[in-house]
């Protein structure tokens, strides 16, 4: 479990994994620097349970962490566990389980998000809409199935030892980028919806959107470690962005045809937030569906962009260095 000032959420993470009845586990947190009270909440579980290990990581990296737990590691299983979410208590056993089967050499559970404020609620419901998040089956699967990621999934430990663990050079979509190394060479991953992870997703939609522009950011750094690892779900956003960005600019000399390019996407945003309506029951609640399907579409279009201009700029002045 890699964690950085998750002081909100970490204590419920913590005690759902303790609470497994996976027997012989070893459970390593690994902190990256907290500066609240993720780090006291850690030490105080701990004392509780001497299963409890703690590691330092000082960079503010996800990755850097996941190789550091996974260096640490004495089983033969690696199941991941998010620090803002908890899991029922056999999880751990029921991966373990579709792991030991020799089908699959990924496994994990459905991700739906858990909101604890009006906004958290509306942006819950919105990654639970086909709309909002597309294709990532994970959100909102009811049948298991083969898929190209998984969420926080369980793996051998000696397969991502083999695979040199996760990318430290990515600052998102680390996750991603394995699972697409690990197909690469014929690995198969499951995805099985029995296994339920309740996440805590953001609780407010300018939140959301930073965390989306973080996502299109390493979007962008996978598709250019692994060009064909780029699906068509994953250029509908920048593509949006793309075309709304072209009406903004026709706008002052045409303001009438920037307007029918704008409508198709509005009208589908008002369609979505009539239909993710009913899965929310207060009216406080779901006036901020727009804005959570807005900020994800957005959010991961925009920071696409961002990302492969700042990566393409990366590359060059690397080249340029490189020359005699």
């Amino acid at each position: 479990m890699p964690a950085r000032n998750e002081e909100r959420a970490i204590g419920a993470a913590l005690d759902s994994v303790l609470d497994q009845t996976y027997g012989h586990l070893q459970f390593v947190v690994i902190d990256g620097g907290s500066t609240d009270r993720t780090r006291a909440i850690i030490e105080e579980r701990q004392k509780l349970d001497p299963r409890v290990e703690i590691l330092t990581n000082p960079a503010p990296s996800i990755p850097v962490s996941l190789n550091l737990g996974l260096a640490a590691a004495r089983g033969r299983w690696l199941v991941r566990v998010d620090a803002h979410s908890t899991v029922p208590s056999t999880y751990v056993a029921d991966l373990v389980a579709r792991l030991q089967e020799g089908t699959w050499v990924g496994v994990g559970g459905i991700k739906p998000g858990v909101g604890v404020t009006p906004a958290g609620r509306a942006i819950a419901a919105a990654m639970s809409s086909r709309f909002g998040v597309g294709n990532s089956k994970y959100h909102y699967a009811t049948t298991e199935l083969e898929v190209d990621h998984l969420p926080f999934g369980a793996y051998p430990v000696d397969l991502l030892r083999e695979m040199g663990g996760w990318d430290e050079n990515l600052v998102a979509n680390e996750d991603y980028e394995l699972d697409y190394r690990i197909r690469d060479r014929g690995g198969r991953l499951l995805l099985d919806p029995r296994v339920v992870i309740a996440w805590q997703c953001r609780q407010s939609v300018p939140e959301l959107y930073r965390q989306y522009v973080r996502y299109g950011r390493g979007k962008a750094d996978v598709a250019l470690l692994h060009p064909t690892s780029l699906s068509a779900r994953h250029v509908v956003a920048p593509a949006l962005v793309g075309w709304l960005a072209l009406a903004v600019l026709r706008a002052p000399r045409h303001p009438a045809q920037a307007g029918l390019m704008i409508a198709p996407y509005v009208a589908g945003v008002a369609v979505a937030t009539r239909t993710t309506r009913r899965a929310l029951d207060e009216d406080a609640d779901w006036v901020h569906l727009p804005g959570a399907f807005t900020a994800m579409h957005i959010g991961w279009g925009y920071g696409f962009w961002d990302g492969l201009v700042r990566g393409l700029a990366r590359r060059r002045r690397r080249t340029s260095t490189s020359k005699p």
